[in-house]
């Protein structure tokens, strides 16, 4: 069922006029709703203005870009990294940019539309992926790239990556979308990019939204300084209005509140992690604060409980139901015992 707010859903929205707490969407860290973080923000919007339009490539450039996309690469671990407004529009970008004879594109399961660029279908399994790659590289000179997302949320890839380990790496670029990794898991929330960079892999590029970590309308590449210096000469990234530059200082700004929220939703996973009994009627990732399930009884029964979680069909109305449960560090200890409390009476 769809409703309809007014008002960002934080921990709690309301419906019809009853109060409901919220376990669902992706604010990850609650940043959008914090007081400190919106101070900061409309501090950062007073100086440079609400938005940017100007393309990155314009004889008047703005310093705050490059000090936003140093901060960014040194977080992650990569060499380099080049910001564009959105996350979608980043995956967009290297589908576009890599769709050339020179490559071939290969999708693992539940890769994300936004790395889409033609009408190849993914591979329901990473053994028939790892087949498809290897025939390739056998009959034909151009690179294959194998498109991934870092969380997808059957828990087969991160942390630990094992089905992607059986891929002939060193022969294949390999493009990761970290959107729900990155301002998340791992160190300061870098993401996947230096669990990746370990794997013997003959390019790797990470890409991914910075909205749902870190708060802000943007999306970032991360890779090799050749890579990302070949991404900027490019017409796409001329052509295309930046992240707007308040988010961008407001990521460099934000380091101490980032780091304090992330304690936060570690301590939120913990304590419903730690108290969940039903655990095999989810599907989660160690270190993320999603819980998947497929039960839609149990939607139906939160709900009748006052609690909204995320569940609709995803990307798309064919697409199977997307139901989970998603931890923020936005919530009280009183929000996660009461849910908990309602799934663990459950017969």
């Amino acid at each position: 069922m769809n409703h309809y707010i007014d008002t960002f859903p934080g921990r709690k929205i309301t419906l019809n006029g009853v109060p409901h707490l919220y376990f669902g969407g992706t604010s990850y860290l609650g940043l959008q709703t914090d007081g400190d973080f919106q101070k900061l923000f409309i501090s950062n919007i007073k100086k440079y203005g609400t938005n940017y339009g100007a393309s990155r490539k314009s004889n008047i450039r703005l310093s705050v870009f490059d000090e936003a996309e140093s901060y960014l690469a040194k977080i992650v671990g990569s060499e380099a990294c080049i910001t564009l407004s959105s996350g979608y529009l980043v995956g967009q970008f290297l589908a576009q940019v890599l769709n050339t004879k020179e490559h071939q594109f290969f999708y693992a399961p539940n890769t994300h539309s936004a790395l889409y660029q033609s009408k190849i279908k993914s591979y329901t399994t990473f053994a028939s992926l790892n087949i498809a790659v290897r025939e390739h590289l056998e009959s034909s000179k151009s690179a294959p790239v194998v498109f991934l997302d870092s969380i997808d949320f059957s828990g087969c890839n991160y942390p630990d990556f094992e089905a992607l380990k059986i891929l002939p790496l060193e022969d294949i670029i390999l493009v990761v979308d970290d959107s729900h990794g990155l301002g998340i898991i791992g160190e300061n929330g870098g993401g996947v990019y230096s669990i990746l960079a370990k794997l013997k892999i003959k390019e790797l590029i990470v890409c991914g939204s910075l909205g749902k970590g870190f708060g802000i309308q943007a999306g970032a590449v991360f890779g090799t300084k050749e890579r990302i210096h070949f991404l900027t000469e490019t017409p796409f990234f001329g052509g295309a209005s930046p992240a707007t530059p308040a988010a961008m200082a407001t990521l460099v700004e934000a380091d101490v509140i980032y780091e304090l929220k992330r304690k936060r939703l570690q301590r939120n996973m913990d304590l419903f992690f730690g108290n969940l009994k039903k655990r095999k009627a989810f599907h989660f990732m160690k270190g993320h604060p999603a819980y998947t399930f497929s039960d839609v009884q149990l939607t139906e029964y939160l709900e009748a409980n006052r609690i909204i979680v995320t569940s609709f069909p995803y990307p798309d109305k064919s697409s199977p139901l997307m139901s989970r449960i998603v931890l923020s560090a936005a919530h009280k200890k009183k929000d996660i015992e009461h849910v908990l409390h309602c799934i663990n009476i459950l017969p």
